[in-house]
């Protein structure tokens, strides 16, 4: 087990996995510490599923086939558009980085678009987590309790040499999710989770976004 300060320092977004899953003993252990996540009121206003084997391919197919429709609508809205000045450069470095890791050019259009669709295959991992929340007041708490119940379990999986990455595009087709894993529609999905053991020799796993100086987002006051 990782200490705190090296699982933060540590964790990053892995897109390339064995296919060897986790063991139910190491599942139970993540979700242990993961389910330890701060809420007001102790609400635990969450519900997650883990979609592994036949379940995850069968899910698979069926977001694939939704991508690739470009009928696809989240419960929640979110435009990347709406990103401006720093934002907007830290979101447009971000994709440079990501594509150059993976050796995709900029003008690869279909490149790009394959790319994307990993998503939808879970870029090879064995397992995939959705967080889904209530559909209750403005929203807003809900979120922030699951918004923290996933870094919990992120960083969970972290501690124990195993890797994951968090993916909005996976809450595209919430429909299609909801339906496979027989979740009522007053339930919404806020994030899906991708998440195994990496690939030890990839390269792309040596990728790691860099933060913004703490000079730029943090201010003190005295």
């Amino acid at each position: 087990m990782l200490d705190f300060s090296t699982t933060a320092q540590t964790r990053k977004s892995i897109r390339e996995y064995l296919p060897e899953p986790l063991s139910r003993a190491e599942l139970d252990a993540v979700l242990q510490d993961a389910l330890r996540a701060p809420s007001a009121v102790n609400a635990q206003p969450w519900v997650l599923h883990i979609v592994s084997s036949d379940a995850l391919r069968r899910l698979s197919e069926k977001l694939v086939a939704k991508f690739r429709s470009g009928d696809v609508k989240a419960d929640f809205i979110y435009d990347q558009h709406a990103f401006t000045g720093v934002y907007e450069d830290r979101m447009r470095d971000s994709y440079q980085r990501l594509y150059e890791a993976f050796d995709i050019l900029r003008e690869d259009k279909a490149g790009r678009k394959s790319f994307a669709e990993e998503n939808a295959r879970f870029y090879g991992a064995p397992h995939a987590a959705f967080f889904f929340m209530p559909d209750i007041t403005d929203n807003v708490f809900t979120a922030l309790d699951v918004g923290m119940l996933v870094q919990n379990f992120m960083l969970a999986l972290t501690a124990r040499g195993f890797g994951s990455v968090p993916q909005i595009a996976l809450t595209y087709s919430p429909d299609v999710v909801r339906a496979e894993l027989g979740v009522p529609d007053n339930y919404k999905l806020v994030l899906g989770v991708s998440f195994g053991r990496p690939k030890p020799d990839s390269a792309a796993n040596t990728y790691v976004q860099p933060r913004a100086p703490q000079s730029e987002t943090v201010v003190f006051h005295e």
